[in-house]
């Protein structure tokens, strides 16, 4: 995905996020293993969000567990670095074409 098209589904993911009652933490969270698209808050659980989108293919089928591993070693980090020791979860936010689904908890 370029880019300009990762942009602009990472900006419905998170005006997908903000109607349904989450507040955007940090977008883009780079660390040595990868970025975090979206870190989000709601009901006191952080929320470490991928999103994937295409017209072409099923998104969801590019989270494979290499990339998983990559953002759970992202987290740690982000929770180290801020002294944070909360609940957390990682979710999926895929867009394929305009629909958007939301797949929460996808590391348990």
């Amino acid at each position: 995905m370029s880019r300009k098209k990762g942009n602009i589904a990472e900006q419905k993911a998170r005006d997908y996020l903000i109607d349904s009652g989450f507040s955007i933490i940090t977008s883009n969270y780079y660390t040595k293993y990868g970025e975090i698209d979206i870190i989000a808050l709601k009901n006191g659980v952080y929320h470490f969000i991928e999103v994937k989108s295409g017209d072409n293919f099923e998104p969801l089928l590019n989270v494979t567990s290499k990339k998983l591993d990559k953002i759970i070693k992202s987290i740690s980090l982000y929770l180290s670095n801020n002294n944070l020791d909360v609940a957390y979860c990682i979710d999926v936010i895929t867009i394929k074409k305009d629909k958007i689904e939301f797949f929460g908890n996808v590391s348990m």
